[in-house]
Order: structure tokens, then C-alpha cells, then sequence
């Protein structure tokens, strides 16, 4: 059975190989996993669909495009019968290694690890040694014999070494390197690049009296968690206010579809996470018919899968709106890039204690910093001032939007 690279979605045309969880020659079962590739958008496991013996084609590392073979399972070698003790014609009593009975692969591959097979404990039936024997078994490597050293293709062929990164010195300066771009990282850079070049971005800013909230969330926190099993957060409430201010400014859910504005009467909103792998935005489908507990717990399971690779695409395409939090990093005031073909983008920033007038005293409150990034093809300034000034007021008076007034 041959193991392709399958199809993921419309616009992802390569994957990585990453790590592979079993070797050549090793026996699998079916639904064992074997292999995890990495995409421009989502990572995707490869499980086997049959069981046999496994040999590998693609090393980790390798970039394959759609269709690739990465593997092939030999159904054959299912459930093979006990190797013989007795030597096979034409070979000599030496190249049997040992006189234990034994999986047909192990011999080869304990040779490449430099294991002796004698002194391993088979785990099969009638202490047959099997091939997961040889990946558990904690005996020092046997230095091979002198007159016929281990082939070092026999050794790449059972345990594939990833290849070193693609990096060069660079002509002019050899104290720099030049390495290539991986595909989520090329495609972060394709998006950026586009949102510039296609749209007309501005950027408006404003600023909120955090207090309010803040002391809410503090009184209401350990309750919150009790009840619900999650923390509160300040996401959720940023999630609520822009949907609120979503309903009254349409044109700032919306997109532009050739001649013509596409007014979306749904609200998903996409929540920017930085993961290992680079920035990816998942969604909170129909978000406005959420709880802020559910919105919570949305987003800590969203945010932890993108961590480890697990978004699934249709969790990460898609959204009307967007929200980035730079705050976590602890900027304090940027631009974020609009998100095509969403036509807006609010970006958070940290907050920070610092003196403000409040009905003619000079106070110290908690201030964070909003950006509203728009495509002013659709958006009005007017539109967008507006729509940040209806999130700053829901912000600073949280009440209203729990009562939803």
C-alpha cells in the first residue's frame, strides 16, 4: 500500500515531513500514527490505514508537494511466521546472529543500531524479540566487528537523520546565514504583503479607562472559574464589545466582493494567536450567540491546539472580524495588518498605569491603548472613529453589556 501526501484544502499545494513515529522495517497496526506533516496553515497526522511492514521514502524535513509518496506498507509482511533458527540456503551459520526466534526485520535493524540480538528479551510469544524490542531495549551499542564495519547506507535506511537546515553563508558578509523560508512562514509573508497592496488600510486609534473592568474581573474571577471551569479573561469582553459595535457599524463586518460590499449579518471573529509555527487566526463561529464562559473556553482550546499544531483548516479560515492582542507581548501601541478579505481589525495593547484628567483632577488609571485598523474602501473615517469610540464606551462601562442594554 503506497502512503501520499493527501489533499488538505484548495490553496495548500506542499507539506513538511516532520518526525516519523515509526522506522523502515517496523511492524504496524492500522490507525498506528506514523508521521505528522507540517502545512502553511494546519499540521495533519498520517495514520496507517493498514497493517505491514513500513518503509519509508520521505525523510523529515522534506518539502513534497500534494500526491507525493511519503511511505509504503508492505501488507504482505503482516503476522509473518517465526524466523527459522535453522539457516537459510546459502547462508552461513554466522549471518544468523542469534538463535532466538525473531521478526525478519530485526536482525537488519539491530545491526544499524549496533545491538547484539542475543541479549535482548523478545516481548512475543515465546520470548520472540519484535522490532518495538529494539526502540525500548536500554543495552549498550555492541562496537561492530572489525572485519566488517556497519554499511552507513544500512544505518540511513533504518533511522533516517534529518537533513541540516537549508542555510548557506551569505557572499558578502560570512558572519550571516541564508536560510529558506518555510511554508507557513512564506505564506504569512504572501498575506501581509497582500493586505498592503490590495486595500486602502488606515489606521484610528483611541484609549480606555481599563478600572471598570478590571475591578470587575478581579471580584468576579474566582466565582467565574468555579462555576465554569475557566478563567476570565479580557478577551471575552473585547469579543462582546465588538460584535455590539459590529451590529450598529455593518460596513465595518463586511467585505468587498469585486463591484460589489458584502454585508455579513453573522459575526465570526477571528482571535490572532502567535504560535511556534508563526501567527494563525481561529474563529469563534457565531460568537454573538455566545456566553462569555464559552467564549473563554473556546478561545483556551483554540489557543492550546494552535500552540501544538492540532487547528483543523476549517477552524482557522473564514472570520468577519478580527482582534489581536499585542498586548501580551507588551507593546503598547501598534498597527495592526487588516486580515483579507475582512475589511477591519482591532488590535489591543498593554495596559499600564498612567496619569489622566477625570472631571478636572489629574487620577492615575489603568490605560490600554486600541488601534483600529480599516479598509477605507468600504469604512468611512467617520465609520471607523465611531465604531472605536462605541468599543471604548462598552469597555469603560462593562455592566452594559452584561445587562446587554
Amino acid at each position: 500500500m503506497e502512503i501520499k501526501v493527501p489533499e488538505i484544502g484548495e490553496s495548500i499545494v506542499e507539506a513538511i515531513v516532520g518526525p516519523w513515529q515509526k522506522q523502515t522495517g517496523d511492524q504496524v497496526a492500522v490507525d498506528d500514527l506514523l508521521v505528522e506533516l507540517e502545512t502553511d496553515k494546519i499540521n495533519i497526522e498520517i495514520l496507517a490505514e493498514s497493517a505491514g511492514t513500513l518503509e519509508i521514502l520521505a525523510q523529515e524535513g522534506e518539502t513534497l508537494a500534494i500526491g507525493a509518496l511519503l511511505a509504503r506498507i508492505d501488507e504482505n509482511a503482516a503476522g509473518q511466521p517465526t524466523q527459522s533458527n535453522t539457516p537459510a540456503p546459502g547462508e552461513s551459520v554466522a549471518e544468523t546472529t542469534t538463535d532466538k526466534p525473531m521478526n525478519p526485520a530485526v536482525p537488519k535493524i539491530a545491526a544499524a543500531k549496533g545491538l547484539d540480538p542475543a541479549q535482548i528479551n523478545g516481548s512475543g510469544r515465546d520470548g520472540r524479540i519484535l522490532v518495538d524490542d529494539l526502540q525500548t531495549t536500554s543495552q549498550p551499542p555492541s562496537p561492530p566487528p572489525a572485519s566488517k564495519p556497519e554499511p552507513i547506507a544500512a544505518v540511513a535506511h533504518n533511522k533516517p537523520t534529518p537533513p541540516a537546515p537549508a542555510s548557506r553563508p551569505t557572499p558578502d558578509d560570512p558572519r550571516s546565514r541564508r536560510v529558506a523560508m518555510s511554508p507557513i512562514r512564506k505564506k504569512i509573508a504572501e498575506h501581509l504583503l497582500a493586505a498592503r497592496q490590495q486595500t486602502a488600510m488606515l489606521t484610528t486609534f483611541n484609549e480606555v479607562d481599563m478600572k471598570r473592568l478590571l475591578d470587575l474581573r478581579t471580584n468576579h474571577k474566582e466565582s467565574f472559574n468555579k462555576k465554569h471551569g475557566v478563567k476570565l479573561g479580557l478577551m471575552s469582553f473585547f469579543v462582546k464589545a465588538s460584535i455590539e459595535a459590529l451590529k450598529e457599524f455593518e460596513a465595518v463586518n463586511g467585505r468587498i466582493d469585486g463591484n460589489d460590499i458584502i454585508y455579513q449579518d453573522f459575526y465570526d471573529i477571528g482571535i490572532a494567536v502567535g504560535g511556534k509555527r508563526g501567527l494563525v487566526v481561529p474563529i469563534l463561529r457565531d460568537a454573538d450567540q455566545l456566553s462569555f464562559a464559552a467564549i473563554e473556553t473556546k478561545i483556551r482550546d483554540l489557543g492550546e491546539r494552535a500552540n501544538n499544531g492540532k487547528l483543523t483548516l476549517d477552524e482557522i479560515q473564514g472570520g468577519t472580524f478580527t482582534i489581536s492582542n499585542g498586548g501580551v507581548y507588551g507593546s503598547l501601541l501598534s498597527t495592526p495588518i487588516l486580515n483579507p478579505p475582512q475589511s477591519a481589525v482591532l488590535g489591543m495593547h498593554a495596559t499600564q498605569d498612567r496619569p489622566i484628567v477625570v472631571e478636572g483632577e489629574i487620577v492615575i488609571r489603568p490605560m490600554m491603548n486600541l488601534a483600529l485598523s480599516y479598509d477605507h474602501r468600504i469604512i468611512d473615517g467617520r465609520e471607523a472613529v465611531s465604531f472605536l469610540k462605541r468599543i471604548k464606551a462598552l469597555l469603560e462601562d462593562p455592566e452594559e453589556m452584561l445587562l446587554e442594554m
